[in-house]
């Protein structure tokens, strides 16, 4: 009987966080494995593709598909003497503020129709009809009111950046389980207290991979802006290699808006890492 009931009493919270604490070691050492096998392949994929694109550059002209070693040559020059430096810079900040402006609108329109069934029904249509009309053809028209500068760029990347987070917040919020819901009901929660304590978290996954893809679709934006009208840019960059029959630049330039893309994608996997760490660092401060 005692030994029953001995058995029956839950460990000391020290017990637990150590547990915790290797468990999440476990998961630290699972996940370098899976890096290191993730970087392995990408380098061996990097590794075929280039011995691919040489094989085909050497079975055509160097202005249809020029070799990737020439295109390494182009990289590393326009980077020593900086001229690909304010480019990248503009383009960078076109991208972000794009990004920061279509996720807050993106956001706070998910989450107000989220709330309002109504509201949700009336908009559709137009969010719809929003994203039904080619932004490339919009684009002038922002070049127009706004100008040749940033501004409508920005503008541009925010219109196409804001859809995707707009829907996942959207699905997030409304997705949470009918059982979850009653329950929360049944203890006396308001609106309030249900919004921030089961739907949002609840909702937290689908907003970042609403935030990632947002951000890939503001480089689209940002770059189909400049297309329109920008002197300054990666955009520009490959418009004006395309009108000079420069295909090594313009392939340099797609390298580098393609890192440029990936590091900012990453950037935001960063930022949902370091916010998931944060409600685990905080819920394990709560059980002492």
């Amino acid at each position: 009987m005692n030994e029953s009931v001995a058995r029956e009493v839950p460990a000391p919270p020290s017990e637990v966080e150590d547990e915790f604490i290797e468990t999440l070691e476990d998961d630290e050492q699972n996940g370098r494995r899976r890096i290191a096998l993730e970087l392995t392949l990408t380098a061996a994929v990097i590794v075929v593709s280039l011995a691919l694109w040489s094989f085909l550059a050497s079975l055509t002209s160097p202005l249809v598909l020029p070799a990737p070693g020439r295109v390494g040559e182009v990289i590393v020059d326009i980077t020593k003497n900086g001229s690909v430096f304010k480019h990248i810079e503009t383009t960078t900040l076109e991208i972000i503020l794009g990004f920061i402006l279509g996720s807050a609108i993106g956001l706070g329109a998910g989450i107000a129709l989220a709330w309002s069934p109504l509201l949700r029904r009336l908009a559709s249509p137009y969010l719809v009809a929003s994203q039904a009309v080619p932004k490339l053809a919009l684009a002038p028209m922002f070049t127009l009111w706004l100008g040749y500068g940033i501004a409508s760029k920005v503008v541009i990347a925010a219109l196409i950046a804001f859809f995707p987070l707009l829907e996942n917040t959207v699905v997030g919020l409304c997705a949470v389980e009918s059982e979850k819901l009653m329950l929360f009901k049944s203890l006396l929660a308001n609106e309030i207290q249900t919004f921030t304590k089961l739907r949002l978290p609840h909702a937290r996954p689908y907003i970042f991979a609403g935030l990632r893809m947002a951000m890939l679709f503001a480089t689209v934006g940002a770059i189909v802006g400049e297309y329109v009208g920008s002197d300054v840019g990666l955009g520009a960059m490959i418009i004006v290699s395309d009108g000079t029959m420069n295909t090594t630049l313009m392939f340099a330039v797609l390298i580098i808006l393609t890192a440029l893309g990936i590091l900012l994608y990453k950037l935001v996997q960063w930022m949902e890492m370091l916010f998931q760490r944060g409600g685990v660092v905080a819920r394990l401060r709560r059980t002492r």
